[in-house]
């Protein structure tokens, strides 16, 4: 829009911009609303966490009367020099980042090869194969069968006992193939006509296009052997192959027996046995939250490209 203005005796042409669109009063109710629903879900979701940090900081006195909540009562560390002033300790945690590391490798290189598969149709046998992999959702062989097998497979109290049987996700599977299927086929014959192969293809074409839905399953893969403790727990027998999580698991069961036992106990067991369980979770989730930002960009983005076609 243009209007004629006289300055100084000379004419001059000026230009206003067109108004920006206002948002709706409905709109803007939408925005408000959401933005309290999203500020409480935050609460929701950090007051747990710095709960428990305040409770593994705290003097047992004021925890058994719970007058702990969100800052620490009778600030004191003794627990956590319980815990990792102790070598085995130390073992145990660097076991977890060699189990977590190898797994999550293992994982992503056979649920990526499975789901590239599994995203051609012209792919003979492919619904038998998704059957297979779907039928594992909801029926397992069970815990004995499971056992026996590890063992006779010669994989007890060794890092494939760990590893091995959980290699395969089948959520995430299914993730990574409706991602696979949301790609362009024109990208993969054109590949074709260049002379690459399948392998080729795969390598070169599709995984440097699958960058956000592979962090996303890193995330998921790592986070779920890093919390993992029963797999360890059943095949394994010696202290010096337990993971982090094995090791503190055993350290509440002796602690919690130690307070049990009233007067015999050392006053630092029953000390630990009110704040080991708060310590447990700080120092198991310390390494994932310092992971997560890093890779946190590609999470939304993974899971709405795996999850949605057309």
């Amino acid at each position: 829009m243009t209007v004629e203005a006289a300055e100084t005796g000379e004419t001059r042409r000026v230009t206003r911009r067109p108004k920006g669109i206002r948002p709706t009063r409905g709109y803007r109710v939408f925005q408000a609303v959401n933005a309290v629903i999203l500020t409480a879900v935050v609460i929701v979701t950090l007051y747990p966490f710095v709960n428990i940090v305040a409770r593994s900081l705290s003097d047992e006195a004021y925890i058994i009367a719970g007058r702990v909540n969100l800052v620490p009562r009778g600030f004191n560390l003794t627990t956590y020099k319980l815990v990792m002033s102790d070598a085995l300790f130390w073992t145990n945690y660097r076991n977890t980042v060699v189990y977590t590391v190898v797994a999550t490798v293992i994982s992503i290189v056979l649920t990526t090869c499975y789901a590239y598969v599994l995203s051609k149709p012209r792919l003979k046998g492919r619904g038998a194969l998704v059957g297979i992999a779907v039928f594992t959702m909801f029926f397992s062989g069970g815990l004995i069968p499971n056992y026996v097998l590890i063992t006779s497979l010669g994989m007890k109290n060794t890092i494939w006992a760990v590893v091995v049987p959980n290699a395969i996700n089948v959520f995430n599977l299914l993730v990574m193939k409706a991602f696979f299927e949301s790609l362009p086929e024109e990208l993969e014959e054109a590949a074709a006509v260049d002379g690459l192969n399948t392998y080729g293809t795969l390598l070169r074409i599709v995984l440097p296009l699958s960058k956000a839905i592979i962090a996303t399953m890193v995330l998921f893969y790592a986070v779920s052997f890093w919390n993992s403790w029963f797999t360890a727990f059943l095949y394994l027998d010696q202290q010096e192959m337990f993971p982090v999580t094995v090791y503190l698991r055993n350290l509440i069961a002796g602690a919690t027996g130690a307070q049990s036992a009233g007067g015999v106990a050392e006053s630092d067991a029953v000390q630990a046995a009110a704040t080991l369980q708060a310590v447990t979770i700080v120092l198991t989730t310390l390494p994932i939250l310092a992971v997560y930002p890093f890779i946190q960009r590609y999470f939304v983005s993974g899971v709405m490209l795996g999850a949605v076609k057309g």
